[in-house]
């Protein structure tokens, strides 16, 4: 097939510049202008076989006009060929870069054209899915009622209602806070948290016989008075954890002032610049590090009232409390903070007035401290105060002449200390375990009728846990606090009896509060159903009067009733308002002897 004139010459070799014209410039503008002047000066070339407009690639300003004299007439493969000139046309760099720029569009067009369709088929697919996930739910319900169009309508107008309910109560009861949201019908009921946190039993069986006053402690505690909480603080008991409690965790009026960096915090009363607290938290150790019995007992009056005239002082009540903890535990704890560097230099040791001597109590190591010390080294010291600490912390030291080990024999001495400590430890104001932190936590808040803000924890891992000792340590441990394992439990065995007898008479409290008030609501039926009957015969008196004969009887016995009842409630009311009656304390006396009854029949 011949080819017209303007394609063999479009075939030739590109353009060159004649003799004398300008060299080509960088510009492309510039350089398309000037082959477009030369294009243009030549008969026949190639701007007249080309269409109106600019070429793709070419700058606006290539005169491009349309051939009058001899149309382009070619097929597609020609059009192909009339183009390349074009291209020739740019340099080569310019060339290369349409080049690129024409791949990178087929990439790009390739790429979003599979996300589009990888995204039609996820949503296909994931339409499918749901489809079948509605047809399992709500496919019986359409497929029994032959729900038509206005049904499923209802249906989905249901649903999100349900929807819109649930949105609106997250919106107003955020997390688990909202009481509404806790479906209390469908769950099991709470556990006792008393009775999990030792992972044992709420009852337990009692060795030793207590009396009504050991077991029932209620201190009429004012904070707004003049009595005096004193905590005394055993080594290694738990007695930091609780002794922040009590600055910083009760409901008070008055809170205790706690600022940032100091251990102490000011613990005023309501309206007086004094104290109520008598701890390492609220007045430091005023008595010397880890003060004893012997050494509180003494000390306390002076370091509150020294000060005043003794004529001025008033009549104060100290009320003394301490936490204890099983003697293994304790005494592993101990030897650990021992072998950090601890010593207790600072403690005083007062007793009758002096403080003991060194040949009264040497000391078991002679540098500054004892760091580092095995637990076989501290075992064998005899002098180590770590003995039986609890069972000497909590007993009158004067009675055995101190720490002067002459004055008596040792087993007279060691039963002296032990009665002593259980005498103490008895009529304490409380005392609680570090084993049984929530039932402490408990028996506190009854004791003083004051609440703590947040419950308690009970840590099972301690430092004293991770010591692995075989059964030949512990029985030596053991009988090195031999003291402290018969104190300790007494101190259990009353401890829980205490527990046990306050919820039984919270129990009581509760169950007589219902027996009132079920008494209270059927009164007033009774005594709005005697008024009505009351009204209906004053309105026909001669019908009544002639129907029953007995009116009057009836309407006696019913005052009689009515004013039995008002009486009883009155009586109910009253001693609820004042407990401190003897009917109340009758009462309190019947469910006391009740739960001693239990425990002879227990024993």
């Amino acid at each position: 097939m011949a080819q017209p004139a303007c394609a063999a010459q479009a075939l030739r070799s590109p353009l060159q510049p004649e003799r004398g014209a300008p060299a080509r410039t960088t510009c492309p503008r510039r350089h398309s202008r000037v082959e477009a002047e030369l294009a243009a000066s030549r008969p026949r070339s190639v701007a007249a076989s080309v269409r109106a407009g600019p070429p793709r690639g070419v700058s606006r300003g290539f005169n491009s006009q349309q051939l009058l004299d001899e149309p382009l007439k070619a097929s597609s493969s020609l059009e192909g060929a009339a183009r390349s000139p074009l291209f020739a046309l740019l340099p080569r760099g310019r060339c290369r870069q349409m080049y690129d720029f024409r791949r990178r569009w087929d990439l790009g067009s390739l790429c979003r054209a599979l996300l589009t369709r990888g995204l039609a088929a996820l949503g296909h697919s994931l339409k499918h899915v749901l489809g079948a996930i509605f047809s399992k739910i709500f496919g019986p319900l359409i497929s029994v009622g032959n729900m038509d169009e206005k049904s499923n309508k209802l249906l989905l107008a249901l649903v999100m209602l349900f929807l819109f309910a649930v949105i609106v109560l997250q919106y107003v009861c955020p997390g688990t806070e909202c009481q509404l949201l806790r479906l209390q019908a469908f769950s099991s009921p709470m556990p006792d948290p008393y009775s999990s946190e030792d992972e044992s039993s709420a009852r337990f069986m009692p060795h030793y016989n207590f009396s009504r006053g050991d077991l029932l402690r209620k201190i009429d505690f004012d904070i707004k008075g003049d009595d005096l909480i004193v905590f005394l603080h055993i080594q290694k008991t738990g007695g930091t954890t609780f002794g922040r409690h009590l600055v910083r965790n009760i409901q008070l009026e008055q809170p205790c002032e706690c600022r940032v960096g100091q251990k102490k915090c000011t613990c005023h009363r309501p309206g007086k610049r004094e104290t109520w607290l008598f701890s390492r938290f609220s007045t430091g150790w005023s008595c010397g590090l880890h003060a004893d019995w012997t050494e509180l007992t003494s000390c306390v009056p002076i370091v509150v009232d020294g000060k005043r005239d003794a004529r001025l002082r008033p009549s104060r009540n100290f009320h003394y409390i301490t936490i204890l903890r099983d003697p293994v535990s304790r005494y592993l704890s101990e030897w650990r903070h021992v072998q950090r560097g601890a010593t207790w230099k600072a403690s005083l040791h007062v007793c009758d007035g002096r403080p003991p001597t060194s040949e009264e109590l040497p000391s078991c190591y002679t540098g500054d401290d004892w760091s580092g010390c095995p637990l076989k080294e501290f075992m064998d010291c005899p002098y180590n105060l770590a003995n039986n600490r609890q069972v000497r912390m909590l007993s009158d030291l004067t009675l055995v002449g101190c720490y002067n080990l002459s004055v008596m024999p040792e087993k007279q001495r060691n039963k002296v200390l032990l009665e002593s400590a259980k005498s103490n430890l008895k009529h304490m104001a409380f005392f609680g375990l570090t084993e049984y932190q929530r039932k402490t936590q408990y028996l506190f808040e009854k004791t003083f009728n004051m609440n703590f803000i947040s419950p308690f924890t009970q840590y099972n891992t301690t430092r004293a846990s991770s010591v692995e000792i075989n059964e030949e340590i512990q029985k030596r441990i053991e009988g090195l606090n031999f003291l402290d394992m018969e104190l300790y439990s007494y101190a259990k065995d009353l401890f829980l009896q205490r527990y046990q007898f306050m919820r039984q008479k919270e129990h009581q409290e509760a169950r007589r509060k219902r027996q009132e008030q079920r008494k209270f609501m059927k009164g007033r039926f009774l005594q709005t159903h005697f008024q009505s009957q009351s009204q209906g015969q004053s309105q026909n008196p001669s019908q009544n009067h002639s129907q029953n004969p007995n009116l009057n009887v009836n309407q006696n016995v019913t005052q009689n009733l009515i004013q039995n009842l008002t009486q009883s409630l009155s009586q109910n009311l009253s001693q609820k308002q004042n407990p401190g009656q003897e009917q109340s304390d009758s009462n309190t006396s019947n469910g006391t002897n009740d739960y001693i009854g239990s425990v002879e029949k227990w024993r």
